[in-house]
């Protein structure tokens, strides 16, 4: 599993032209499921994405949490986390995780978010050709790996 977190002031996801989802200050979300990640432990994932501590405080410290700021989050599934581009100029995807499971393990994810977060998630359309404004913060992005951390 593979997470870019983006700081933002504001958000919003078209699809078709048709707006889907719009977030104000809060984390635009890309996230992405590799093979063997169907055994993943996505709690940890979900405590660690809501509990980042990277907006500022008083003290322009980056030591509030995305409730501490009463923020709202976009989460956005994004197989080409998985881009293998170590051969050629043409990015291989074979290591991302198939559609089917990884649609399911994007919809358990989310759901565990909601729990922690009620009211302040909004999502994209798996598979869907996403349109994507943002206001970056900061810039902030962060990099949660599977692959760096627990499992």
């Amino acid at each position: 599993m593979k997470i870019v977190v983006q700081r933002v002031k504001n958000a919003k996801l078209e699809v078709e032209g048709k707006l889907i989802s719009q977030i104000g200050t809060g984390l635009v979300c890309f996230v992405g499921f590799g093979e063997g990640d169907q055994n993943l432990k996505l709690d940890w994932y979900v405590n660690k994405l809501c509990g980042l501590r990277i907006f500022e405080d008083e003290n322009q410290k980056m030591n509030l949490n995305l409730t501490q700021v009463d923020g709202e989050i976009l989460l956005v599934s994004n197989f080409t986390l998985y881009a293998d581009c170590s051969h050629g100029f043409r990015p291989s995807f074979i290591n991302a995780l198939n559609p089917h499971d990884a649609n399911n393990l994007f919809e358990k994810f989310v759901d565990m978010v909601k729990t922690q977060l009620p009211n302040k998630v909004k999502t994209g359309v798996f598979g869907a050709d996403m349109q994507i404004t943002q206001h970056n913060d900061g810039p902030i992005t962060i990099i949660l790996d599977s692959e760096k951390e627990n499992k």
